[in-house]
């Protein structure tokens, strides 16, 4: 992971979110506050504006201003819960690379600062059903000595299952909790929008 490729991450995440946010949105009116969508979509075109002109001296520092700028721009708990995880991941990477490993610790610090600030478990029907997986499946490969590409791409696969095991969960935090057993039959929306995220660093990568 390099600069280059942190910049070119957050600006897939954002045409991801833009091409997603619509079916997001789907998702949130089923089981939440039909807002995710529109939510996403305006942090991460800040996050875009933000970055434009930045010249960054390490991956953590263009990480850590994308993560302040959908703190102050997303609405709702997205805003705090993404945000922190970036700034997370971000304040690990104070370097103008990282290898494998190295991203895989920042990433698990991303898992921990979400966790710390949703108060949720594996389970729970939250985005940690999606970043949980991806984690592991991202840290099992790069512990083999995997590239950071094919890191991503088994994340990604592992972040997209755990968000469709996320269906058949009862919600047990968020607003999604409120509605109890009318929760189960719906995909969670943060897991869905996780797992775009953790998409977007594969295609990314395999690019690079």
């Amino acid at each position: 992971m390099d600069i280059d490729l942190a910049r070119a991450w957050v600006q897939a995440i954002a045409a991801a979110v833009d091409q997603h946010k619509d079916h997001l949105t789907q998702l949130d009116s089923a089981i939440g506050d039909a807002d995710h969508g529109v939510n996403m979509h305006r942090g991460f075109s800040a996050v875009t504006t933000a970055l434009d002109g930045v010249e960054a001296d390490t991956v953590g520092a263009l990480l850590v201003k994308s993560g302040t700028t959908l703190i102050s721009s997303v609405g709702g708990a997205s805003g705090p819960l993404y945000g922190g995880a970036f700034r997370a991941i971000g304040k690990t990477l104070d370097a103008p690379k990282a290898t494998p490993q190295e991203f895989a610790a920042a990433l698990a610090a991303g898992l921990d600062s979400i966790q710390k600030l949703g108060a949720a478990a594996p389970g729970d029907k939250t985005m940690i059903d999606a970043y949980g997986p991806a984690l592991a499946a991202f840290q099992q490969q790069a512990d083999a000595g995997a590239d950071l590409a094919a890191a991503a791409l088994a994340a990604a696969n592992a972040a997209e299952e755990g968000m469709r095991a996320t269906t058949p969960l009862q919600a047990r935090k968020g607003r999604a909790s409120y509605l109890g057993a009318r929760s189960i039959g719906h995909p969670d929306p943060g897991a869905a929008s996780t797992a775009l995220i953790f998409r977007a660093l594969a295609e990314t990568a395999v690019t690079r």
